[in-house]
């Protein structure tokens, strides 16, 4: 606990004065305009903002999918800046998870193949009480010998919601989880982020549009032509959708 009686907050992942521009000239995009952010270990945090703010190329860039021009990005202990590419590509596979609006599943394997790929890949095995623990909470033991082709939407973005958490990674992006789900659906994906931060002290971080969406988490950062404008803090739908219309 901090001197003023609050709890002491440690960064799964710290941005400072990043920069990230695209094209030259009079057609340059700067999409990234000096952010410095840190992202709270144990925390469910959304990034918002217009169309065009940065917010996706910001998770792109901290989920090592992407570089900046200028300025770092840490996750826990590993700058990315510093890093070679087979030792980004492990701290990918190790450290990040990453939950795609259009699920990214191999259409060839089932759905428990598609959840330990990752680490197939990497030559290792699940932990065994973890990955029960995954499967419970994604609530998807019945389905793990399914092909995405015999899965709703909401079954197949929880298939990649577990596939990010299964190897314990440090931080799990996800980006517009719930864009391609109706409502019930992105609900229950909602939920399901929402439950691997209190129950298992996952650290989430969400790019969405959506305030209900929003609602889920413990923190909002507002971003605006590239810069970090304003946050909240225990959002609502109600909190989200003012500060939206004050145009951020």
């Amino acid at each position: 606990m901090t001197s003023d009686g609050t709890r002491e907050r440690t960064p799964a992942a710290r941005v400072v004065d990043l920069t990230k521009t695209y094209g030259t000239g009079d057609a340059m995009v700067r999409a990234l305009d000096g952010v410095t952010l840190d992202l709270y270990a144990g925390e469910f945090t959304a990034v918002m903002g217009p169309s065009g703010s940065g917010k996706s190329t910001l998770m792109h860039c901290c989920a090592a999918l992407d570089t900046a021009d200028s300025g770092s990005v840490h996750i826990g202990e590993h700058g990315l800046t510093r890093l070679k590419d087979k030792a980004l590509t492990r701290l990918r596979r190790d450290e990040i998870g990453f939950v795609f609006q259009s699920f990214n599943l191999v259409p060839t394997l089932t759905a428990g193949e598609n959840i330990v790929l990752p680490l197939a890949i990497a030559g290792r095995k699940p932990d065994a009480a973890w990955y029960d623990s995954v499967i419970d909470t994604v609530n998807l033991r019945d389905r793990l010998t399914h092909k995405p082709n015999e899965l709703s939407g909401g079954q197949q973005q929880r298939v990649a919601v577990a596939r990010a958490l299964v190897s314990r990674p440090t931080i799990v992006f996800a980006d517009e989880p719930t864009g391609n789900l109706d409502s019930q659906s992105g609900a229950e994906v909602l939920d399901l982020l929402r439950r691997s931060v209190d129950e298992h002290g996952q650290t989430v971080v969400m790019v969405t549009h959506d305030p209900v969406a929003a609602a889920y988490t413990d923190r909002v950062v507002f971003l605006a032509d590239g810069k970090v404008v304003r946050e909240l803090r225990q959002p609502t739908r109600e909190s989200v959708l003012e500060a939206m219309a004050a145009g951020v």
